[in-house]
């Protein structure tokens, strides 16, 4: 199976159809070879307890999974399947209402069968965390020329 190309940064502006992240919000923010940011700005819709202003975990936890799962295309040289087999996150603190909430996602081991991946929430602060994501992907063959 031959790779299809992956831009982040058209991936997700071409994805304007409701699908989970653009329903939430989530927008790219930035890229790297393995690495992967997008951004996630505050809506009232996302907030989980009306009293606080706060963003519920859960828009939190899939902007991470975004952000980890374009992280592993990116390290595999293109779009390919892959499937999520485990993804930790452990929140730190609660976002701050009015804020965009930035994920950074990265792929920093690629075997012939697994994708580790690790990464960060924050809202505005990288050395202040919301969340920190670990987790791996199951994937499939690797394209031609991309070593695991």
């Amino acid at each position: 199976m031959q790779p299809i190309p992956f831009d982040p940064q058209s991936f997700f502006k071409r994805f304007t159809w409701e699908h989970h992240g653009s329903t939430l919000g989530i927008v790219y923010h930035a890229h790297g070879i393995d690495w992967t940011e997008l951004a996630l700005p505050y809506a009232e819709h996302l907030v989980g307890d009306p009293a606080s202003g706060i963003i519920a975990s859960g828009p939190i936890l899939t902007l991470l999974d975004q952000a980890t799962s374009s992280a592993v295309w990116l390290k595999r040289g293109g779009f390919l399947p892959h499937a999520t087999l485990d993804l930790r996150i452990d929140y730190l603190r609660a976002a701050t209402p009015g804020r965009t909430v930035i994920g950074r996602g990265e792929c920093y081991r690629l075997t012939k069968s697994v994708a580790f991946v690790r990464g960060t929430a924050h809202d505005g602060d990288p050395d202040d965390p919301l969340a920190h994501v670990a987790g791996t992907f199951m994937v499939t063959r690797m394209p031609a020329g991309v070593a695991a």
